[in-house]
């Protein structure tokens, strides 16, 4: 029979549900989870099961809460993210809204704005040498000017 593992106590059975029940990460919510059951009473590798993961990696979840508390559970890929996706923003806001009421006049070739023309436009708002046509896209979708 698999031996029972004992958590620090950081928080209590129904603190750890709570915890569990309102993070709106996904990957602390199923680490919460998984603390939840063991607190419970649940064998860590039932827990892992239960919740979806791997029994090594829920393991190394329990003992980092054990040592670090709360901070061992968050969830650390979203800490560095400055941008989705972890682009740079080519605009800073005052482009973005040099952009937006560029887009309100017709382009200076006339017809429709597009993903390239306003890729080309940000070129030369910012001095860049490239952007691609997809960014030029998605600037124009993100100022509402896509169909």
């Amino acid at each position: 029979m698999p031996r029972k593992v004992s958590l620090v106590s950081h928080f209590s059975v129904e603190q750890l549900k709570e915890k569990y029940r309102k993070s709106r990460d996904t990957v602390e919510a199923r680490r919460w989870h998984l603390l939840w059951k063991v607190s419970s009473g649940w064998t860590v590798e039932k827990s892992a099961l239960a919740v979806g993961l791997n029994y090594d990696y829920a393991r190394t979840i329990v003992k980092r809460y054990n040592q670090q508390g709360e901070a061992g559970i968050t969830n650390q890929r979203n800490k560095n993210r400055t941008h989705a996706r972890g682009r740079k923003a080519l605009l800073n806001e005052a482009q973005l809204q040099k952009l937006k009421e560029a887009l309100q006049d017709r382009p200076e070739d006339g017809g429709n704005w597009t993903g390239p023309k306003v890729a080309r436009w940000i070129e030369k708002e910012t001095g860049t040498e490239k952007v691609w046509n997809q960014r030029g896209w998605d600037y124009l979708k993100k100022c509402g000017h896509a169909r």
